[in-house]
């Protein structure tokens, strides 16, 4: 669609510059979320979601976080990040404890089991991700990259309350 074909209405119309970036962006992160999805189900039976819930576990103090803060970090609801660590859990990854300040509220504890599984497939995750986009990148690509997706980042996750943002659904 363009302007010239929609004269009723006074829609800011992509240019074709920027269709061209914004169905490539489209396509790159597809294709790269499928190929990571598959290294990881390959090489650990789980899907990539999954495993940047245990890196982000192995990060964090004493290997857990409160529930919410991991659906904050991971950037998904809460509803799949409980779906997510319910899989983890039957797998002996993770397991989940009860807040003592606060009864409702539960931390997700990364076991010994799952730090294994981490330090098994992180060397063919991090060869993966190398090869699919850091090696196909020069150095000032890679922080042009960087750059704009942080800045792509904070513009999509406003500090208003009431903001519409997955871990908060």
């Amino acid at each position: 669609m363009n302007p010239a074909s929609d004269s009723a209405t006074h829609h800011r119309w992509l240019t074709d510059d920027e269709q061209r970036v914004w169905r490539s962006y489209l396509q790159a992160t597809t294709l790269l979320e499928d190929h990571l999805d598959r290294q990881l189900q390959r090489d650990a039976g789980m899907p990539h979601i999954y495993y940047g819930l245990l890196v982000t576990l192995a990060d964090a103090p004493r290997r857990r976080l409160r529930m919410t803060e991991l659906a904050m970090k991971a950037k998904i609801t809460r509803s799949r990040l409980s779906h997510a660590i319910a899989r983890l859990e039957q797998n002996g990854w993770v397991r989940r404890e009860d807040c003592a300040s606060d009864k409702r509220g539960q931390f997700a504890v990364l076991t010994d089991k799952g730090t294994e599984v981490l330090r098994r497939t992180a060397p063919g995750h991090v060869t993966a991700v190398r090869q699919a986009l850091f090696e196909r990148l020069t150095p000032e690509q890679q922080k042009a990259l960087g750059e704009i997706m942080e800045i792509v980042a904070e513009g999509l996750q406003p500090d208003e309350a009431g903001a519409d943002l997955p871990w908060l659904r």
